[in-house]
């Protein structure tokens, strides 16, 4: 059984930054993909980025060049660095760890609110 448990959400200014944590409970959290992903009221689920076991990174158009994933093996933690941020980047933003031919888990959320 994992938890992956999200802080670092809160209200921030447009242009202002944030720090995302993903949290999980377990060395195997590192090995496999770890997806972060978000959602806005009356608005489908989406990806914003994920990187793999190995560092490989991917990001949605829409936050390239403005967000960075990464990954701390120690502290078994993956981070959302959000710089740049725009009013429509408010959402509730989810991590989640992806096994192999295995369930998905997923953490709880935390709300980023970008307004001035």
């Amino acid at each position: 059984q994992v938890q992956l448990v999200e802080s670092g959400g809160g209200l921030v200014q447009p242009g202002g930054s944030l720090r995302l944590s993903c949290a999980a409970s377990g060395n195997i959290f590192n090995i496999y993909t770890v997806g972060w992903y978000r959602q806005a009221p009356g608005k489908q689920r989406e990806l914003v980025a994920s990187i793999t076991g190995l560092g490989s990174t991917n990001y949605a158009d829409s936050v390239k060049g403005r967000f960075t994933i990464s990954r701390d093996a120690a502290k078994n933690t993956v981070y959302l660095q959000m710089n740049s941020l725009k009013p429509e980047d408010t959402a509730v933003y989810t991590c989640a760890l992806h096994l192999p031919r295995a369930r998905d888990y997923w953490g709880q959320g935390t709300q980023v609110t970008v307004s001035s």
